[in-house]
């Protein structure tokens, strides 16, 4: 057998139909806020694997570009400052709405319910940044924002808890060690599907690397998602709704002469004792119960008991929102019921569309496209995708028979290490993740008593992303400043 060389045209074909091998493409920029001075780097870094053949170790692989943008105060020994690693969830969301809503130096501009601001909105400091307190590194898990699977792989193996999870472990290890950090005080802060991979990231960090954190920052966390999806022969989710139904039919005028907290009191009380108990009873429970129990429920939540007891005492959300206020034909929000418009028609069983996400979507959008280019000049071709449904169907592979929870994995974290704190951020007026089940997760944390009081749970009067509402907004940075500050060194 005799070998060929290759003729110069092959082997030009041969690199040609090879991907080009990405590299990271950072831009760094300098910024003051007051009399901060800081440093921006954003773009895209490039996820490589540890490739074996014959188990012999051949090289690295390249297999996604994330884009990212941190924000470093200068001057400041770097090697002790906190930083905190931030996300939201989706899945399939990228983290404008932390970066722009609430940590991040610059924000938006777009004005709350009845104050909406009109097209093309704005952007202005953030005189209440995190970044005092703490480095900030916020993270688009591959398809969201500028994130890609790189040229010639596949998306797919990141769309799913265990590859997303990796993934952004992987750009954690790699920031913190190319800039020197593994003696900083780390945090993660994670909002709804964020605060999922928050809860998972703890136990994976600990486990993979060895790196323990000094804190999680949850915002709206979904820790079980048994408790807040609403499957056949899973009546969970309409007992954590309860108080959350109650406090939005309150802030829509439905509870007249009563405070919010006397609805949310009685709401609770009824779900944590008789509520649970009816649902249980099911076609065993007498007429007389049933009756009052459909009286109950309609009280409490500003529904008809015609309605209640037609859908059998139990309020699937979204038909929810959609039922409140069709009097006044109207919709509500689902991530924040203070939002509400107008619909298609009035006898529909589901809006068509959720005002919340229609009042936020277009100033994050116009803001972050104005800051990455005119501010941080980073320029990129790609759609930034703020939130993308092409990450679905999401792989949940690892808990096929059994429920989607990380409460397990945040129990782990916080028993190997009794110094992580916990910040919860709850709203009454969110209709994705409930309070009430975010409560139940926290009370079922497999953690010693004493290591309860390492959770701090703060609650404010607005929805899924509270930070829209000014009020809630100030009061939160304090929280988180003063949960970092305090954390940082004890």
């Amino acid at each position: 057998m005799t070998d060929e060389k290759k003729s110069g045209s092959e082997e030009a074909k041969d690199k040609a139909d090879k991907p080009v091998e990405p590299t990271d493409d950072l831009v760094t920029t300098s910024h003051t806020l007051g009399d901060l001075n800081y440093t921006a780097t954003t773009g895209r870094i490039v996820l490589r694997e540890e490739v074996y053949e014959d188990e012999k170790f051949t090289g690295h692989k390249a297999k996604a570009e994330v884009s990212i943008t941190s924000y470093v105060l200068d001057g400041t020994d770097h090697s002790q400052r906190p930083v905190t690693f931030a996300f939201n969830g989706g899945p399939g969301s990228s983290s404008v709405w932390l970066h722009l809503g609430v940590l991040g130096p610059r924000r938006v501009v777009m004005g709350d319910v009845g104050d909406l601001k009109p097209p093309p909105y704005g952007l202005t400091d953030n005189h209440e940044t995190l970044l005092k307190h703490s480095d900030l590194v916020f993270i688009d898990p591959v398809s969201t924002g500028y994130s890609r699977a790189a040229e010639g792989e596949k998306a797919k193996p990141f769309h799913g808890f265990k590859g997303d999870l990796e993934s952004v472990a992987e750009v954690i290890r790699l920031w913190t060690t190319r800039n020197n950090r593994w003696l900083s005080p780390k945090y993660l802060a994670g909002e709804s599907y964020g605060g999922t991979r928050a809860g998972a990231l703890a136990e994976y960090l600990q486990v993979r690397y060895g790196m323990f954190l000094n804190g999680l920052m949850l915002i709206a966390p979904a820790l079980d998602l048994g408790s807040i999806f609403f499957t056949e022969g899973n009546d969970a989710p309409y007992v954590n709704y309860l108080s959350t139904y109650a406090a939005i039919a309150h802030y829509h005028g439905l509870h007249e002469g009563r405070t919010l907290q006397e609805v949310i009191a009685e709401a609770k009380e009824y779900a944590a004792e008789e509520f649970p108990l009816v649902l249980a009873k099911g076609a065993r429970l007498t007429e007389e119960e049933r009756t009052a129990a459909v009286a109950k429920v309609a009280s409490l939540t500003g529904l008809s008991t015609e309605y209640v007891d037609g859908v059998n005492l139990r309020i699937e959300h979204v038909r929810y929102y959609t039922e409140l206020l069709r009097h006044k034909r109207l919709v509500v929000g689902r991530l924040d019921a203070r939002f509400t418009g107008p619909d298609t028609d009035y006898g529909r069983e589901r809006f068509s569309a959720d005002p919340f996400f229609a009042a936020t979507s277009g100033p994050y959008t116009a803001a972050f496209n104005h800051l990455i280019r005119s501010e941080l000049k980073y320029e990129n071709d790609l759609n930034y995708e703020i939130i993308t449904g092409n990450v679905h169907p999401w792989s949940y592979a690892e808990f096929e028979g059994k429920p989607v929870t990380v409460v397990d994995k945040l129990s782990t974290a916080m028993r190997l290490n009794p110094f992580l704190k916990v910040y919860v951020a709850l709203g009454y007026y969110d209709g994705g993740v409930p309070p009430g089940a975010v409560e139940h997760n926290l009370a079922h944390l497999s953690i010693p008593d004493e290591l309860h009081r390492n959770i701090q749970v703060e609650y404010f009067e607005s929805g899924h992303m509270m930070y829209i509402h000014e009020e809630s907004r100030l009061a939160q940075s304090q929280q988180l400043a003063e949960f970092v500050s305090g954390n940082a060194t004890s």
